[in-house]
Formats: structure tokens, C-alpha cells, sequence
């Protein structure tokens, strides 16, 4: 009874300790949003690298509806010195064509298209961008995936970053606003969950980033042994930045958002999505497998226990008053990330909010069950620390 009595006691600490934590990385995300995102140009500060060249690595596979208009952005941007470097694995993938047509329609931007890619390790998006990373004049590298949509000053946005001590500059990920269910699901995923734990990660110093828009200095990854030495993980991202930051070079985040506006969406396919991101987290951080207490509903539960077995409060009413509270600030929170009006009603909100609540933990589960990924094309079996081997067919 004495050892019940200590680890419920423990729990319930744990609990308290649970909500400082949590409700302190609500507080910092929302007032990080709040001051930092959507810059208008003349409160950004002023550039320091804006005039050195940037080389734009973009890798391609495949077409959606919106490929050709969200390719279309990088070749309009307002920026003096850059350079668009397409990079497609396979001559039959239907991106060439889309590639051609905008490399005939913007004759003037400097534009080279790279197929066939280089096989250097297990990593796809490595492979494919090898040809282009070996060809970029410039010292800065921007690495953008397909399906991102940009602004015309979106690439100065991200050289003000670029301050002599940064290494690195990434962009927030959020989704624009498309039709459907499932783009809500998204998009509300992009705004709450997601950017909480982010921008908490960075602003307390951890070194969180995702690598759908980011800008390098070029000299620095080559120092760490080029795209090469990152083809042997399938988070390349994730090991590229800590390279760098192991080299003593600090992170900034743009103040412009990393606009995902992919054609090609469903329900299944963002599920599948957030359980990949989940094994590899697994794999190479050990502590992802506290993140289930993150989520609203378990955290609220132990929340509510916690206050119950200390001041005798009413479990249920905990949980539902704290469930509330998240509720309204993920409300706030998602408006900040949006920069203006959100394109669906405060109902769709709600249900998708809880929707996506509810998936959380069977997400995390399904990602414990089966520790191999499908990506593009390959099937993966990962291992500790996050490297992977290819699973082939026999």
C-alpha cells in the first residue's frame, strides 16, 4: 500500500509538472506566432547577404494539379541573383515535361533541368539531388520540396535571415487553404499541434527542423561532407541540421511560412504521413515515446487525475474545462500561424480539432507496431539512430 501510495503521489507530480510544460509551450508558440510571422517588408530588418546567389535545389517526382503553379512561383521571384536547379530521377517521370514547358516560358531565369539523379545511398530525395547540388555556383543552397507554394519575396525573406553567425534558415510548415475535409485536417494539424511543439522546440534552443524550405550555406555542408554524408538516413533533414549546428552555426526561422499546397490530399494520405514522421522520430530520438502525453486528450486525463488526488476536484470537469482551454488557445493559435481569415467555419475547426486529437494516439501506436516506412518508391527497414535500409523484393 505504501508503494501505491508513493507512485500515485509520483503521478500526480508528474501531472503538475505536465501541465507547466505543456501550457508553457502554448504560451511561447502563440507569442512567437504573434510577433514573429508575417513580417510586413519594412518592419523586416535590414539584409545582410541579400546580394550573394542562391541556388534553389528542387526535387521532382511526379505531378499533381497544382505541380505546374506551385513550380511556376519560383521562377517570379523578386530576388537579383538565383538560380533554379529541377531535379528529376527518372526521364519517363511526367515532370519533365512540366519542367520544360516552364524552362520554354521563363527563358530569361536562370534555369537548369537535371535528370536521372545519382545513387550515393538509400535516401530518394538525396539521390535525385545530387546532379544539382553538384552544379550549384552559389554559396547559399535552398532545398524546397515539390509541393511548396512561395511569395515573390519569399527568397529575401530568408536571405534576411541569413545573418553572419546563422547556418541555417527554415521555414515554419503550414498549408495553404485548398478545397475538402481533408485539407481542413491539415491545415489544422499545421496550425496547432504541430507548430506547439516547433517553435517551443527552437525558441528554448533545441534544434527542430523540417526540410521542406530551407537555406544552407553551402561551404558549411560541404565541411560536414556534402549531400553525401546524409544519404544514408531517410530524416536527411534532420541530420543536415545537426551537422551544421555541431559546427557551432545557429538556426533562424523565416518569417514567412513554408506554404505546402500539394494537389494530391486525402485523409489516408495525411494519416499515413503523420505515422512515417512518428518511426522515424521513434528511431532516432528515444524520447518520442513520451509525446503521446503531449496530446490534448491523455494530458488532460492525467492532468485531471493529478488535481483530483490532490484537491479532491472533480475529474471529468478537470478534463472537460482543460480540454476547452486547448481547445480555444489552438483556436488562437491557428489564426496566428494563418497570418488573416481562415477559408472554413469555426465548426469545421471543431470537428477536424477533435478529429485530429483523437487520431493522435493511434498514430503513435501504429508507428511502434511496424518499424518499417514506404517513401516514394521504396519500402524501408529503420534502424537505431536513424539510419535505414532498402527492403528489397525478392
Amino acid at each position: 500500500m505504501a508503494l501505491l501510495e508513493l507512485a500515485m503521489q509520483g503521478l500526480a507530480v508528474f501531472g503538475f509538472i505536465l501541465f507547466g510544460v505543456l501550457w508553457m509551450m502554448h504560451l511561447m508558440s502563440i507569442i512567437y506566432v504573434r510577433l514573429h510571422l508575417h513580417k510586413k517588408r519594412s518592419e523586416v530588418k535590414q539584409p545582410f547577404l541579400q546580394m550573394l546567389g542562391v541556388s534553389l535545389l528542387k526535387p521532382l517526382k511526379g505531378v499533381d494539379p497544382n505541380l505546374i503553379s506551385n513550380l511556376e512561383t519560383f521562377f517570379t521571384l523578386d530576388y537579383p541573383k538565383y538560380e533554379v536547379l529541377l531535379c528529376v530521377q527518372d526521364q519517363d517521370d511526367p515532370a519533365v515535361d512540366v519542367c520544360k514547358k516552364l524552362l520554354g516560358k521563363y527563358p530569361n531565369v536562370d534555369a537548369r533541368l537535371f535528370i536521372g539523379g545519382k545513387k550515393v545511398g538509400i535516401n530518394p530525395k538525396i539521390n535525385n539531388l545530387m546532379p544539382g547540388y553538384e552544379g550549384a555556383k552559389y554559396g547559399l543552397v535552398w532545398i524546397c520540396d515539390s509541393g511548396i507554394r512561395v511569395k515573390p519575396d519569399t527568397l529575401t525573406d530568408l536571405t534576411n535571415q541569413m545573418t553572419e553567425k546563422v547556418g541555417l534558415v527554415h521555414g515554419l510548415p503550414y498549408v495553404a487553404d485548398r478545397q475538402g475535409f481533408a485539407a481542413t485536417l491539415e491545415q489544422v494539424y499545421f496550425g496547432t499541434s504541430h507548430p506547439r511543439s516547433y517553435i517551443s522546440a527552437n525558441v528554448t534552443g533545441i534544434k527542430c527542423v523540417t526540410g521542406m524550405s530551407c537555406l544552407m550555406r553551402k561551404d558549411v555542408l560541404d565541411q560536414a561532407g556534402g549531400l553525401v554524408a546524409f544519404a544514408q538516413y531517410i530524416a536527411e533533414d534532420y541530420f543536415m541540421a545537426k551537422a551544421i549546428a555541431d559546427r557551432g552555426w545557429k538556426f533562424s526561422m523565416a518569417t514567412q511560412v513554408a506554404l505546402q499546397n500539394s494537389g494530391s490530399y486525402s485523409i489516408g494520405q495525411f494519416q499515413s504521413r503523420m505515422i512515417r514522421w512518428t518511426k522515424l522520430r521513434i528511431n532516432m530520438l528515444p524520447g518520442t515515446v513520451l509525446e503521446p502525453v503531449s496530446e490534448c486528450f491523455l494530458a488532460s486525463l492525467i492532468i485531471g487525475w493529478a488535481a483530483h488526488h490532490v484537491f479532491r476536484w472533480d475529474m471529468m470537469v478537470f478534463f472537460m474545462c482543460h480540454c476547452l482551454a486547448w481547445f480555444l488557445s489552438d483556436y488562437i493559435q491557428l489564426t496566428g500561424v494563418q497570418g488573416g481569415p481562415l477559408c472554413f467555419s469555426k465548426l469545421d475547426f471543431a470537428v477536424a480539432w477533435f478529429i485530429r486529437e483523437s487520431m493522435a494516439v493511434q498514430i503513435f501506436l501504429s508507428a511502434l507496431w511496424d518499424p518499417t516506412i514506404s517513401w516514394r518508391t521504396g519500402r524501408y527497414r529503420l534502424r537505431c539512430g536513424g539510419t535505414a535500409e532498402e527492403i528489397l523484393d525478392v
